[in-house]
């Protein structure tokens, strides 16, 4: 007996074709809302199509997860959406073969898909991650790419604002305005020019214009008046020139970020480098939290701070003699001044031991942040692989109840449903990164929610329940008001034999 029937090859291969659709589809629709966010990133900077390749490729690797639970979702849900609809499914049921059993081949690769999205997660996505940040962090702080217009202020060379009112066909610029604020607005210079030439170096690393035939202000500070070596004060300088060079600071070469530097972050391990950074992490945070605590008791606890004199006990006493001592005697012993000399050490004390209780929590919460983001992470790719299983049995029981294929009614409850999932699942994360859950809590919320979704819908999808029938829903609301109506009668005869 064959283990896979001829009924199992023609569902995979139905299912398979929607799948793989879907699945470049929405990869497509999330690159396209992921470039969105960078746009600033990429336009502008004179980038070749190596680069621009290589950013998609990567961008594309990082939305694998969003993508890949929505693909599921749409295709199971067209897939039995569509045997629904041409009544394969009645047939399949009809010759005795239960929901389940039409499941299994689709559970089985499903799963498959699940183990691999999990292995994707955890080898995959954390290099790709890592070479896509280096990237953005490579194109950001690329210069853009010169391109003065005519007409309007062009202000993408840091500390300088350049004004050109037109060109010569040959590119030299004609009457130059140039606020040049790169030593601070207030030592800000103002150039005019009637023509300039702009031209790279040789390296890419600087930009020199030539101005010619103009004239200069700049506005003098205490330092330059000195230096010119007259007493008088000369509030600004005036200067004449037929030409002129400037070299401004501008690098318009392309330079790779070191991927080596974001080998610590979260984004960059898989589950064991994730395992032993929170384990680490942790140990050290423990080990400063006990060393603070005992600092805390044994040195400034309740005054115990030795190093400082007091007003209340002589400071020749012994440790055993001043366990003897009763404030409220002291206290009463003092004089007025002694009172608010007292009162002025202790709230200066509690100032202090309330800065070092403040600083302490500092360096706590920078390793327990350190830790949180581990630990989203590393749950992260565990509820990837188990988002993939959830939505297979949310779409394939919703495509059967519903008896709709085609991209009709499946896109628009996948889309809506999928929208449910995300926001359950930004939140949960949201709550994880601000401690107010822990962790595990918020990463797997969307799935504790989903999942009991999901075995309803099989359940009703197996027993044939008319879940989205509209008949069969006012059958039940009549009965239920015909119930309701009964007992609103009994209740008032009651009152009336009563």
């Amino acid at each position: 007996m064959r283990l896979i029937k001829k009924i199992d090859i023609y569902l995979l291969r139905n299912f398979l074709g929607l799948f793989l659709a879907t699945f470049f589809i929405a990869i497509f629709i999330l690159l396209m809302q992921f470039m969105w966010m960078h746009v600033n990133d990429l336009v502008g900077k004179g980038i070749g199509i190596g680069v621009l390749a290589e950013f998609f490729i990567y961008a594309a690797a990082s939305v694998v997860p969003l993508a890949l639970p929505l693909a599921i979702l749409l295709s199971s849900l067209i897939s039995f959406g569509n045997l629904a609809e041409k009544f394969e499914l009645t047939a399949m049921k009809a010759a005795g073969i239960s929901l389940f059993r039409i499941l299994r081949p689709l559970t089985f690769f499903v799963m498959m898909l699940s183990v691999g999205a999990f292995f994707f997660s955890n080898n995959v996505l954390p290099k790709s991650q890592t070479k896509l940040w280096a990237l953005i962090f490579s194109l950001r702080q690329k210069s853009p790419e010169l391109q003065i217009p005519v007409g309007e202020f062009y202000d993408e060379i840091s500390g300088y604002q350049i004004y050109v009112r037109d060109k010569t066909p040959k590119g030299e610029l004609l009457n130059i305005m140039i606020y040049d604020y790169s030593m601070g607005f207030e030592n800000a210079k103002v150039m005019v020019a009637d023509t300039g030439r702009l031209a790279a170096s040789a390296d890419k690393r600087y930009l020199t214009l030539d101005l010619i035939n103009g004239e200069s202000f700049e506005n003098l500070n205490k330092k330059q008046q000195k230096a010119t070596g007259t007493t008088k004060s000369i509030p600004y300088r005036r200067e004449t020139f037929s030409h002129k060079r400037i070299i401004i600071d501008f690098a318009t070469d392309f330079n790779r970020y070191d991927e080596s530097i974001l080998e610590d972050q979260h984004v960059s391990k898989n589950v064991v480098q994730l395992t032993h950074s929170i384990d680490s992490v942790r140990g050290v945070s423990r080990e400063r939290c006990q060393e603070q605590s005992a600092q805390m008791i044994n040195e400034r606890y309740f005054g115990r701070d030795t190093r400082r004199a007091t007003v209340v006990l002589p400071t020749d006493i012994t440790p055993e003699e001043r366990k003897h001592y009763n404030v409220d005697s002291l206290w009463a012993s003092l004089s007025v001044a002694q009172h608010r000399q007292a009162l002025s050490i202790a709230e200066e004390r509690a100032q202090n031991y309330r800065d070092q209780v403040e600083y302490n929590a500092i360096l706590l919460d920078d390793a327990d942040r350190y830790i949180r983001k581990h630990e989203i992470e590393l749950y992260r790719k565990f509820t990837l692989a188990f988002a993939c299983l959830v939505f297979f049995f949310i779409g394939a029981p919703l495509g059967a109840i519903i008896r709709k294929g085609g991209l009709g009614a499946p896109v628009v409850i996948s889309v809506i449903l999928f929208i449910i999932y995300y926001i359950i699942d930004n939140t949960g994360y949201k709550m994880a990164r601000e401690a107010i859950w822990p962790c595990w809590t918020g990463m797997w919320l969307s799935s504790f929610v989903l999942l009991p979704v999901g075995i309803f819908l099989t359940y009703k999808a197996a027993t044939d329940s008319p879940l989205f029938n509209p008949e069969a829903w006012k059958v039940k609301m009549d009965k239920l008001k015909l119930k309701v109506k009964t007992i609103y009668e009994n209740q008032y005869n009651r009152r009336s034999v009563g």
